[in-house]
């Protein structure tokens, strides 16, 4: 139901080039080329700029594209109706989140979700904040989780919940009984940080700037499995996170939580989204719901398991 010039026309957006879309589609690439000249010449304006390695869409071709992903989500979800797919049930919904979320979190609620809802599949995709948020934004997920600093351009809040950032060390480390901990008795120890595009390291950034002290990490990693156990292996280590990163995994593992005192720490929100304007699907209404309640219950027990 889709044209070809649009089909190749989203090809060249989203691939970067006509070669690219060329293998995408298994189409030639003057076949894809004379599509897209049609089209521009029809919308009255160029929608790429084109470069030596590549293409890249330009103001108007990212308005048109928007315009374009958004009405064929629409199509897509009257054929679901059409086909009496409204109910819960042989549902597909996609989630976007950032790792740490990915680590136990989302796992655990939508496994909870599927004793009830067994007909409801989900496709996860794990991607940085800025990531996640273009997900969202270009229709490619249904929702998304993930920790936020500030409102999202065409993004609607579901719901929020305070996710400050905490240190995580074992039971028996020297900080863990310490009347009070500060970033400088951090940098005693080894320290296990995510890499700078996620919020809980800019925030770290930012807070030890500003308290000059900086703080040189033994190890970094984009995935934060590889921080928690490198964390487990090594007694002396801590790394940071949020409180609903770890949940069961700090107690089954003997770790606690440490909040230290700086405003800047204390700036994140988790944050349960969804893209503004679109309709949603029976089963996807019913999962965000579920998601409310979870986090809602959960919030004020792990808001007691850190020491301030």
């Amino acid at each position: 139901m889709i044209s070809n010039e649009i089909r190749y026309f989203l090809a060249v957006a989203n691939t970067g080039s006509l070669s690219a879309a060329s293998e995408q589609l298994f189409v030639a690439v003057s076949a894809i080329s004379r599509q897209i000249q049609r089209l521009e010449n029809q919308v009255g304006v160029p929608l790429f700029d084109r470069h030596a390695r590549g293409m890249v869409l330009n103001e108007a071709g990212e308005i048109y594209a928007h315009h374009v992903r958004k009405n064929i989500l629409e199509m897509e979800y009257a054929l679901a109706e059409i086909k009496g797919l409204k109910a819960v049930r042989r549902t597909l919904i996609r989630v976007a989140c950032t790792d740490g979320l990915a680590f136990t979190l989302l796992p655990r609620m939508i496994a909870a979700f599927r004793e009830d809802n067994p007909g409801v599949l989900f496709d996860i995709k794990v991607a940085s904040t800025q990531g996640v948020a273009e997900l969202l934004r270009s229709g490619e997920c249904d929702m998304a989780l993930q920790f936020s600093l500030h409102a999202e351009r065409g993004v609607e809040v579901i719901g929020s919940w305070p996710a400050p950032v905490l240190l995580v060390m074992h039971q028996s480390h020297p900080l863990a009984s310490a009347t009070h901990v500060t970033l400088n008795d951090v940098s005693h120890y080894p320290l296990a940080l995510p890499q700078q595009n996620t919020t809980v390291r800019q925030l770290f950034e930012l807070a030890s700037h500003m308290s000059g002290n900086l703080i040189e990490p033994v190890i970094t990693c984009d995935t934060f499995s590889t921080l928690f156990h490198f964390l487990l292996r090594t007694p002396l280590a801590l790394t940071i996170c949020s409180a609903f990163t770890v949940l069961q995994e700090a107690e089954t593992h003997g770790l606690i939580l440490r909040s230290v005192g700086i405003d800047q720490l204390s700036q994140r929100n988790l944050q349960l989204q969804a893209q503004s304007g679109r309709p949603r699907s029976a089963a996807l209404n019913v999962f965000m719901t579920f998601l409310l309640q979870q986090m809602n219950a959960l919030e004020e027990p792990l808001r007691q398991r850190w020491k301030p």
